[in-house]
């Protein structure tokens, strides 16, 4: 097997050139939709001074390059205070800025409905009912009613945009699980990936609307999860709950008179631009700039990269660092653990709280082994901007990902990319998706900080040579299944669907 990072790298089946080549035969000149509740691109205010910016998050990494790619419109909601500012009359802006590949339509939503629809029903409801973390999911009738408004509203406007053409529909996410069944038309073809987990019957059957959030999904021609075990999820959840054929041999649905398609797609990322990125002069830069902002030389480094949730396991991680350091006490003064910790979703009670547990372990892990200046936890508050993000991925000699449940994790691949230096271990929560491709890696059960705690100090102490091995292979796999090849499966699944008559 040729080794990537120290030679040239081997042709990819999938690259930017061969899945815009793909797309432009097979698509010919129907029209390609995007629909996701978050913009690709935000426009912000600094000063007088309008600034694009790209938000962080693997639904944007993933989808960009895709779009990039293949042209075509994204809709989604327009948060940015000078998002209103750039478009035109139809909401359209040119995306991205330094090189318009395609165009991007803004959806408004009133504070109102922000609150019900995303807020409410979908991050109170539909996040914690299918990720199974233990807390308890929220059913409001209010929320439930302006999920359901929104829905519409995204719908009309990609039927708007639409009109009488023939279109290709690609959805993303839980934000949405009505909208294909809202936009079933003779001219409408529409595959819909669920980027989260979806849980087993006994969990979905207490929606007091699962019926309905099924019918929705079923409204697309191809339904894509990350695993099969997800899709053999819903499923069995359709089994239950509906009146309808399932084959479990074709992983097919049929209701109705129409059949949907459930397959597994694992999402990814672009390779070949995070390598390039992470090769560069700025980052190396940046990397040595960050050894000597934040004392990191000479340490060993272990990284953590996640948004605040309750969902990512980042008190339980935290908690088997403590074990880690108590058990190996060699370590001390010479091991830091930097945790980048992007807050969201701050009105809800539940990551409030989840919020203010990991500022009360890391206070209590500093205050415990502080020496002389050297503290073993460091947080950065915030987005990072993406050249310093890819640094520290670069600086770190440790990854650790220990998501309580999550449908794949592109933290995980976003720091094998980055490692052109063949260098670093990944410590990864078997509750991923990513542990289904992954073998090179330290695999952790996070609800076990003893045997985590075992697990980083196995990771900390391999043998460069064993370490260069594993980097080696988890490059190798991931160049060979990178977002492209993701997005060319997907949509080469969802083209062979033909347009009906009338």
């Amino acid at each position: 097997m040729a080794e990537i990072g120290t030679g040239q790298l081997p042709p990819s089946v999938w690259t930017s050139r061969t899945l815009r080549e793909a797309v432009q035969r097979q698509l010919g000149d129907h029209l390609f939709i995007i629909v996701s509740n978050r913009e690709p691109y935000i426009h912000r205010l600094e000063g007088d001074e309008i600034v694009c910016q790209v938000p962080t998050g693997g639904l944007t990494v993933a989808l960009d390059p895709v779009l990039r790619a293949c042209g075509g419109l994204w809709v989604a909601h327009g948060v940015g205070e000078a998002d209103r500012r750039v478009v035109d009359e139809q909401d359209h802006v040119q995306v991205p800025p330094e090189d318009p590949s395609y165009l991007l339509r803004r959806i408004w939503l009133s504070t109102e409905e922000e609150d019900g629809y995303y807020y409410g029903f979908a991050n109170q409801a539909l996040w914690p009912l299918c990720h199974i973390s233990y807390t308890r999911p929220v059913f409001d009738l209010d929320d439930w009613n302006t999920y359901r408004a929104v829905n519409r509203r995204f719908a009309d406007a990609v039927l708007e945009e639409i009109g009488h053409r023939n279109a290709f529909v690609f959805i993303q996410d839980y934000h949405f699980a009505l909208l294909a069944n809202m936009l079933r038309r003779p001219n409408i073809r529409i595959a819909h990936f669920w980027h989260i987990p979806w849980p087993n019957p006994e969990v979905f059957r207490i929606c007091p609307w699962g019926d309905e959030i099924l019918t929705g999904l079923l409204g697309s021609d191809l339904l894509g999860f990350h695993i099969r075990y997800h899709c053999q999820n819903f499923m069995e959840t359709v089994n239950r709950l509906l009146e309808a054929r399932v084959d479990y041999e074709r992983y097919e649905v049929s209701r109705g008179g129409r059949t949907t398609r459930i397959r597994p797609f694992p999402i990814s990322v672009d390779f070949d631009a995070i390598s390039s990125i992470a090769a560069g002069e700025d980052v190396t830069a940046q990397v040595d700039r960050l050894r000597r902002a934040h004392g990191l030389r000479g340490m060993y480094v272990a990284l953590g990269v996640d948004r605040v949730d309750y969902t990512k396991g980042i008190p339980e991680r935290l908690r088997a660092l403590d074990l880690f350091l108590e058990r190996y006490p060699e370590f001390l003064e010479r091991f830091v653990y930097v945790q980048v910790a992007a807050k969201s979703r701050q009105r809800l009670p539940a990551y409030r709280a989840v919020a203010e547990e990991i500022d009360r372990t890391v206070e209590s892990i500093n205050r415990k082994y502080r020496r002389s200046g050297w503290r073993p936890i460091l947080v950065l508050d915030g987005d990072v901007p993406q050249p310093e993000l890819q640094a520290w991925y670069r600086l770190a000699d440790m990854c650790i990902v220990s998501s309580l449940h999550d449908g794949m994790n592109l933290a995980a691949k976003e720091f094998v990319a980055s490692r052109v230096d063949d260098d670093g271990v990944l410590v990864l929560s078997q509750f991923t998706g990513a542990a289904r491709e992954f073998t090179d890696v330290e695999l952790i059960n996070p609800f076990d900080p003893s045997a985590t705690s075992e697990a980083i100090h196995r990771a900390a102490t391999l043998p460069p040579e064993e370490v260069q091995r594993r980097m080696r292979r988890l490059r190798m796999h991931l160049h060979e299944q990178n977002i492209f090849r993701w997005a060319g499966k997907i949509l080469s699944a969802l083209f062979q669907f033909e347009f009906h008559d009338g």
